[in-house]
């Protein structure tokens, strides 16, 4: 199939997933095309002969306050599909690239040309920027129109039907990880580097945004720092970074905690740490604990969204209440001062993991996209698109 995938192209959730599933689809010898504003991040660490990016342009001209991004998006849709002779879309978010993928339909539609299109929805497309009064109509509709919708967890699902009049039926295909790419490898030489006397590793990895209640993370492990000693890595960058790290000179943790930033080599930090952290006030899936979980990591995190779909709370690691840093407190000193529960919990994470790798994800999308073209297809469809 000749597909192509319409995403955000940064380190957040859906631009990851949606790099990795084209790249992932590349493999099995579909054609993929990427269609955003620059080039994925992922996208740039191997050569894949399937792979195609196309670049959406957005002209700046005095009258636009805000450059018309969607107009341009949808601009591009249509060359790619003439020109390419795409047989589907794959939009991640649902705003705007549904919402665009409509508009380019309609423009392919006066001569005589359509794809079938599918939505996925990724989290605060729904939970918080799709429940403004401003976007919700558009996402509605969006939704509604689309050929084929999924949600990443039953979690989001669920809060879709609640939030929007939605018409569709909504498909969960779980996010997946690249079980090759993560998974523990032999870093002794990193790790002694970062614990030089043996000390046990935290790690919480995200967009620093308030959603991921980074500063919780400093309160976590000011608690574990008094009964043991500890070290503390933070990946990422985002808006609540100097908050974070004048809370840790506040406390007097600074000199245990490693800002790295923005890394792609994640999976090589993951593999030298003992407990993952992410106390989010929401998650649609929680990809960032999946890959850790993938590296034999454990997971503290909330409770919040899908993330009890994939922390089996007291196996994998354990699930609290959003803000309650005493009890994730108290959870991460149960996994992290004994060697032998460290060790059970580190083996449950990776068995879980492997639930959620690829090759037992990828059929599922593969299936979506020949059944969609298939109903897209049919006569009594076909005709309904030509009204």
């Amino acid at each position: 199939m000749k597909i192509g995938i319409v995403c955000y192209p940064t380190f957040g959730g859906s631009g990851v997933l949606a790099t990795e599933l084209g790249m992932a689809l590349s493999d099995d010898g579909h054609e993929i095309h990427f269609i955003t504003y620059e080039q994925p991040v992922r996208l740039n660490q191997a050569f894949h002969p399937n792979l195609y990016f196309h670049e959406v342009k957005v002209p700046k001209y005095p009258l636009f306050a805000f450059p018309p991004y969607e107009t341009a998006l949808a601009s591009t849709m249509v060359n790619v599909i003439v020109n390419q002779q795409l047989d589907l879309l794959h939009l991640h978010y649902a705003i705007p690239h549904a919402s665009a993928a409509y508009f380019a339909m309609q423009i392919l539609r006066k001569s005589g040309l359509s794809i079938p299109f599918i939505t996925t929805l990724h989290g605060t497309d729904i939970t918080l920027v799709g429940k403004d009064p401003t976007y919700a109509p558009v996402v509605a509709f969006s939704i509604n129109e689309s050929n084929a919708v999924t949600a990443v967890s039953h979690s989001l699902k669920e809060e879709t039907l609640r939030s929007f009049n939605i018409e569709k039926d909504i498909k969960v295909i779980h996010n997946f990880v690249d079980i090759k790419k993560f998974h523990q490898t032999d870093k002794d030489h990193f790790k002694q580097m970062m614990s030089p006397h043996g000390e046990r590793i935290l790690v919480h990895v995200s967009n620093f945004r308030a959603v991921k209640r980074v500063e919780d993370v400093i309160y976590i492990f000011e608690r574990v720092r008094k009964e043991m000693p500890a070290k503390l890595l933070m990946i990422g960058d985002g808006p609540e970074r100097m908050k974070t790290e004048d809370l840790s000179r506040e406390l007097g943790l600074y000199a245990d905690v490693r800002f790295l930033g923005k890394q792609e080599q994640i999976s090589e930090i993951l593999s030298i740490s003992d407990l993952f952290i992410l106390p989010s006030a929401t998650e649609s899936f929680g990809l960032s604990a999946l890959e850790a979980m993938a590296c034999g990591v454990p997971v503290i995190s909330t409770n919040a969204g899908g993330l009890p779909e994939i922390n089996i709370h007291g196996e994998t690691g354990y699930l609290s209440n959003v803000g309650d840093v005493e009890d994730m407190s108290k959870n991460a000193l149960t996994i992290v001062q004994d060697t032998t529960t460290l060790k059970a919990f580190k083996t449950a994470a990776l068995t879980q993991a492997k639930r959620f790798a690829k090759h037992n994800i990828i059929p599922q999308y593969e299936k979506l996209y020949h059944e969609t073209i298939a109903a897209f297809q049919k006569p009594e469809c076909l005709a309904e698109w030509k009204r």
